[in-house]
């Protein structure tokens, strides 16, 4: 540095604002209506879990499906010390029990496994005794991509139940298909 030049500024970056293009995105995606699940993982006190409505089917053989989970998530660290994780569809009767996985009320870990029945399929997980369907999965991949990751998940067992309706997420709310 010379005489005549300044000295460097340091500036740090506040937090951005979401950008229009982001709210545009997330205000579409509001009128995408999804099967609201839940993604159970871990065993004991080291259970946790998180709500979602992001999955989807990936492959019929092998029986394969994929969760978004955001990276950020408690539940991250035990899908990869785990190694397994089941999807839990829920049904009506199911919304306070999305909530509590959703974190709503402050409960963590196995505190949101209260008030429901659980089983166990073929890994052991904690599978919703009366979920409208649930698979049991061993954990394929995780791909990270921006704020979440791709979690792939080989099904090994899978139950339904056979006459029930889903609970659906629409517009930011639940919603039944016959309400």
């Amino acid at each position: 540095m010379n005489a005549h030049s300044s000295p460097a500024r340091v500036t740090t970056a506040a937090p951005s604002e979401p950008s229009a293009a982001a709210l545009a995105f997330r205000g579409a995606m509001r009128k995408l209506a999804g099967a609201v699940s839940v993604l159970t993982v871990g065993a004991g006190e080291s259970r946790t879990g998180l709500t979602a409505t992001s999955v989807s089917s990936l492959s019929v053989e092998p029986p394969t499906l994929l969760i978004c989970v955001n990276r950020s998530s408690s539940s991250m660290a035990a899908l990869t010390t785990h190694r397994s994780f089941a999807i839990n569809v829920l049904r009506p009767h199911h919304q306070p029990l999305a909530d509590q996985f959703a974190g709503k009320g402050g409960l963590k870990g196995p505190e949101r496994y209260q008030g429901a029945e659980w089983t166990r399929l073929e890994t052991g997980t904690p599978v919703l005794a009366d979920a409208l369907a649930a698979f049991d999965c061993e954990l394929e991949e995780i791909i990270e991509r921006h704020s979440h990751a791709i979690v792939v998940g080989r099904v090994l067992a899978s139950r339904v139940t056979e006459t029930a309706e889903p609970l659906l997420y629409w517009a930011g709310a639940y919603h039944n298909l016959g309400a």
